[in-house]
This record gives C-alpha cells, structure tokens and sequence, in this order.
C-alpha cells in the first residue's frame, strides 16, 4: 500500500545523513574514527541512491549514509532521495544534510513519491522505512502534493474495464465529497438538449453513456477553471488504431486526471480561488452509431468541424468544455490533455509541453516549475499555421493534412473555443512513465500539476 505521509517524531529515528560527492571527503572528516572505517571500507562514493548502513557499539544499525551524485546528478535525477528510501531498513529516520531549503524540500518530496504504490490488482507492499518531516519544510503542503499526485496515478494506471465514464464520474464525486465541492453531471442524450453536441458525437457509439463532469468549489476569490480531456478508452474510432497503438489507451484520461489530481491539490490546501473543473468523460469505441470521417459536426460555439480523421476525438470533446468554460468568463482557463503523439516526438515522454496566450503566465509557470522540480516547456501558439486547421468546407479541420505541427495546430483548433477569457493555457502532456525513475514508477504519471499548484495563487491573485 501506499505510504504517503510524514511520521510522527518519536524520540527513536535515527540519521540518514545525505551526501553529495562534492560533500563527501566533509562528511567522513566529522564522523566518528570507527564509523569512518567503517563507510571507508564499504567503498561508500556518495553516488546517487548508493547507501551504506552505519553500526553502532553493539552493532546495531544507528545510522545511514545516503547518496546525492554531484551536481550534474542532481539536475538529471530528479528526487535522488526516492532512490534511498527502498534500500533502508524498517524504523524511524532523519535527514542529516546541508542541503538549502528548496532542495531539502525536493528531497522530502522524493521520499513521499516513493511511497507509492498501484495495488488496486495485486500485492504491492510499500517501503518499510519511515521519516519524520524535516525541520523547514511544510510538511502538510508536501503531503498535499504527494496526494495529489497518487490520485493522478491511480486514476490512469486502472484498466478502462473499471475506469470508464460511470466511474471516472463517481472518482469526480468522491473528491467534492471529501472537500464539499458541487457536481452537476449532463450525461447521454441530455447532452444534446444541453448544446454539448460534439461530446454526445465522440461518445454516442460506446454503450457507456457520454457526460460532462461540472464540479465546483469555493466562494471567494478569483475563478479558475480546469479543463480535463476525459476519453477513457480510445479505440481510434472507425479511423481504428493499430493494435500496437491501442495498447496504452487507458491513459487517454490522463488529462482529467491530472486536473482531479491538481484541484485536490487545490482544496485540500484551501487556495483562494473560486474553482471549476469539466471533464468530457467518453469512450471512443466503434459501432453503427460512431462519428465518421467526412461528418461535419457543429460545436456549442456554433463553429462547424470537418471530421478528417475519428481519431482527433480528443480536441472535439475538449471544445465543447473549452465553449463551456469560456462562457463564465472566469480569469483563467487551464486545459490538460493527452493530445497528440507529436509533442511526444517533439519533448519526449518526460517534459510538459504547454502553451499560454499571456507572456505573464507562461514567465511565473516555468519559474514555479523549475522550484517544484516539474519540467515544461512553452510551445507557440504560432498563428501562420491558423490556416492548416481551415478546410475550407467548414469552419475548423480535426485532422488537417501533412503531419506537420500537429501539436501546434491541435493547440490552435482548441483555442477558437476561449474567445471570452483573456488567458488560457493548454498542456499536451503524456500522462505516463515509461520506464521507472526516482519517486515516479512505471505507469501513470502526474505532469505539470505540481508546477501549477506553486504558480496558480500567485498568477489568479495580480
């Protein structure tokens, strides 16, 4: 099980002293003569998650010794700590270290994303090791964090058998239940009567209901609003994706649940905002009732889409939220999705491409990012290619042709829908790790939400 929190000082932990290279020759040098030996002969180097168990008197374990690696260790291994809390024995520990406030509050961090695990289907004991908070960190916001992080994880690592529309729906309404948020719910033909027509389209083959999720939270302050792309299962639609290319699909939520994951963020720390988050929660499948290539449907704006390929489901369903959305005029509106394979080409799986319409925004992002130790990377809302999303036959193309730029023009087709909010923001993230790092496993993956936590109080409140 998951073990996502501080423990309680009890008078028994012992130290886990980390160490840089650079610190090493410091660290022995103020060590005790027989506990020096003693890490000297165990050939300890201070490489990143290399350990070593330190014995006392009567051989019993009283300390550690943790590795950081060197500078260029630190900025490639992002929560080098997550590498030590796996290798050390059950009990209570401290951090001893010299390390400043920002990286001493990266470690503590690394070592609660550590304590993840995804156990819904099979065993998966946590560590065995505890640690109480360090002195100078905000344990509570820290712990907030990890939280948020695992709901994102869990949402996107469950199999579309159990995470489709009902139950990302019942996911939604269990997270405003704990922190009394509002849910309204437009689900199946009501969409239609509801002007959600493109979300009723993408999501009319599948025998599970299309919706659009409403939840919201707060009574002051400035209104934010989080947009989640919510497919839970992406078949490609009658354009149908290779099986190859289908196997991942269950991530193609990762959009809302990253936004499930920042908004508890959000209210389990009280911010000051008045916040809304929709998710257009559907399952792209194949029957006679799918969306075909060639339709042309109408979007809640009243822009037409030429559909040019089913498998461009994504941004039409976002569209219709986006409209939604935009119509409240809040000062803010923040999209996140699993968009398009080409910002994967472009950034890789790792970085959080996004896009901002306000310089302002993008400036106090990549500032709180580069903090909190989640990478992003602007891309432009570059307007000479407004004219590939233009067929020419209707108003927008889903899919335009040539396989140039597809994030961009993705980025592009999204923002005809925010014409009312002077500032939006739109991420095409991948929502998963592909091979196991520090503090982030194999599997789902939180992206760009930690970065916003630190930056949205302070970008809402100019």
């Amino acid at each position: 099980m998951s073990k996502l929190t501080f423990a309680a000082a009890d008078g028994t932990s012992r130290p886990l002293y980390l160490v840089t290279k650079e610190g090493l020759a410091v660290f022995l040098s103020v060590l005790e003569p027989a506990a020096r030996a003693w890490v000297e002969a165990a050939g300890f180097a201070a490489k990143a998650g290399e350990t070593v168990l330190i014995p006392g008197a009567d051989g019993a374990i009283m300390a550690a010794a943790g590795g950081l690696g060197d500078a260029r260790d630190w900025e490639r291994k992002r929560f080098a700590v997550a590498l030590l809390r796996g290798k050390l024995p059950g009990g209570l520990w401290r951090l001893e270290t010299e390390l400043a406030d920002t990286r001493l509050a990266e470690a503590a961090l690394g070592w609660l994303l550590a304590g993840y695990r995804f156990d819904r289907y099979a065993s998966a004991p946590g560590p065995k090791a505890d640690l109480v908070a360090p002195a100078g960190v905000d344990a509570g916001r820290l712990e907030t964090i990890a939280a948020g992080e695992a709901l994102a994880r869990d949402l996107i690592n469950t199999p579309a058998s159990d995470m489709g529309p009902d139950e990302l729906e019942a996911a939604a309404r269990d997270l405003a239940g704990r922190f009394g948020a509002a849910v309204t719910v437009t689900e199946g033909e009501a969409l239609l009567e509801a002007n959600l027509p493109m979300i009723h389209a993408v999501g009319r083959a599948s025998p599970r209901a299309p919706r659009l999720i409403d939840m919201s939270w707060g009574k002051s302050g400035p209104a934010v609003t989080l947009v989640g792309k919510g497919v839970c299962f992406d078949t490609g639609g009658l354009n149908l994706k290779p099986g190859a290319s289908m196997g991942l699909m269950k991530k193609d939520m990762g959009g809302a649940a990253n936004v499930l994951g920042l908004a508890q963020m959000l209210m389990a720390s009280g911010a000051a905002m008045r916040l809304r988050v929709l998710i257009p929660a559907v399952e792209n499948s194949v029957s006679g009732a799918s969306f075909r290539p060639g339709d042309i449907l109408t979007s809640r704006k009243g822009l037409t889409v030429e559909i040019n390929n089913t498998d461009a489901e994504g941004r039409l369903v976002l569209a219709d939220a986006l409209a939604l959305a935009d119509e409240g005029s809040p000062e803010l509106i923040v999209s996140m999705a699993t968009l398009t394979g080409a910002a994967r080409v472009a950034v890789g799986p790792d970085l959080a491409p996004f896009y901002a319409t306000a310089d302002m925004d993008a400036a106090a992002l990549e500032a709180a990012a580069a903090d909190v130790r989640d990478p992003v990377w602007r891309m432009p809302f570059w307007e000479p290619y407004e004219t590939m999303i233009e067929p020419g036959i209707a108003d927008l193309d889903n899919a335009p042709s040539g396989g140039f730029a597809g994030s961009i023009t993705a980025a592009l087709f999204l923002r005809r829908f925010v014409t009312n909010c002077p500032r939006y923001m739109h991420f095409d993230i991948y929502g998963w790790t592909p091979k196991s790092e520090p503090g982030r496993p194999k599997g789902g993956a939180a992206q760009g939400i930690r970065a916003l936590f630190e930056a949205l109080p302070g970008m809402v409140g100019r």
